[in-house]
């Protein structure tokens, strides 16, 4: 919470040509419904987006990238899941 008591919002637009939600900015809102509103005048002012999520800040749970070594180490001994000894058919496109 700032001093004026709202709370910190992360605000996510999916721009009319994406798949999927990218990271636009902070916000200070003092509910969801505020925080759409003012998300969409400050991050979607050419009508370049389609879709909008506010998060409070509060419930955003991430790694710390001075942990990224370990963090992420178990991942590095599953050869498996990285398709680099597979065989592609010919007649398979757009993989």
């Amino acid at each position: 919470m700032t001093t004026d008591g709202w709370p910190l919002w992360e605000v996510f637009v999916r721009s009319r040509r994406g798949l999927s939600h990218t990271h636009a900015g902070s916000l200070h809102a003092p509910d969801a419904e505020m925080a759409l509103r003012n998300a969409r005048d400050l991050y979607t002012r050419r009508s370049e987006g389609v879709s909008i999520w506010v998060v409070p800040s509060s419930a955003v749970t991430a790694s710390s990238p001075d942990e990224k070594d370990p963090f992420f180490e178990p991942a590095a001994d599953k050869a498996y899941r990285h398709p680099t000894f597979y065989e592609i058919p010919d007649g398979v496109k757009h993989l």
